[in-house]
């Protein structure tokens, strides 16, 4: 009975407790913290945007976010390997960003490093749980260069059944040259 008492008092106090924690994580909290530069970035403003993270790292040196996203400034405008150097940054503060991943490869797969490429691919639909198309995507690519076609035309048809229109069609072109119906 005296158990049943305890757990029935401590119950409201673990609910209050839940409720009351924050639950964002360090990287959730930098996101909030830089959204005036991720939305100049998603505006297509990179310049200002790469000022923004620039000046952003100055004040936080071991910011995975700030280094992500003036990485992808620079991935915009061609400089891979700054983009590269930012990329390796933000991953030695937070190796869990499917999205640096992503964008890692690609800088990679710029540079003809196909190989280094796919295992960023890889990373990053590791990090997204096999969930995200373009990650998905990108890696078929790097396989098609590797020429590993059959786990290349695995990754495609699981972009499609995500709703991956670039996909399907990279699926009905060679070496593959089949109708995709989405």
């Amino acid at each position: 009975m005296e158990t049943f008492l305890l757990i029935f008092l401590l119950i409201p106090y673990l609910m209050l407790r839940y409720y009351l924690t924050d639950h964002d994580t360090p990287t959730d909290k930098e996101r909030k913290r830089f959204a005036e530069g991720i939305d100049l970035f998603n505006k297509g403003d990179y310049t200002e945007a790469f000022v923004y993270f620039d000046q952003k790292i100055k004040e936080y040196r071991k910011s995975s976010i700030a280094y992500a996203y003036r990485g992808k400034c620079n991935l915009k405008d061609q400089n891979l390997y700054s983009a590269l150097y930012d990329f390796a940054q933000a991953l030695s503060f937070d190796n869990t960003l499917p999205d640096v991943h992503l964008q890692k490869g690609i800088a990679h797969y710029s540079l003809k490093e196909y190989e280094t490429a796919f295992l960023s691919f890889d990373k990053a639909v590791w990090f997204s749980r096999g969930e995200d198309c373009e990650s998905l995507r990108w890696r078929a690519l790097a396989r098609l260069k590797l020429h590993q076609h059959s786990q290349a035309e695995k990754d495609l048809s699981k972009a499609v059944e995500l709703g991956d229109e670039s996909a399907a069609y990279l699926l009905s072109q060679p070496p593959f040259s089949r109708k995709v119906i989405l």
